[in-house]
């Protein structure tokens, strides 16, 4: 799988989008072809730098269960744009 990461941003971490009631979820892409579109996605509305990284699946699953993370596997038959309000790139918090 792979995450996005944000890079110059304060306490970098992987990219995370928060839904309606405030709890952040984790984009969690099985194709890196997938990440790194979205991640051009981010890069033209946000003007940040995004960097795709892989990640065991195992790993990256029981690591956002142990956090009590909440994630989202993204498979190559989903289609996903980024929100405009509810991402951790505005308010520079990170997963």
């Amino acid at each position: 799988m792979y995450i996005l990461s944000l890079v110059g941003h304060e306490g970098e971490g992987a990219y995370a989008v928060t839904n309606d009631d405030g709890q952040k979820a984790l984009y969690l892409f099985q194709q890196e072809d997938d990440a790194t579109r979205y991640a051009g996605l981010l890069e033209a509305e946000e003007s940040t730098v995004l960097t795709v990284v892989e990640i065991d699946d195992m790993l990256a699953v029981e690591t956002c269960k142990k956090h009590k993370y909440k994630y989202v596997i993204i498979t190559p038959d989903d289609i996903v744009i980024p929100p405009k309000d509810y991402d951790n790139i505005q308010d520079d918090s990170v997963a």
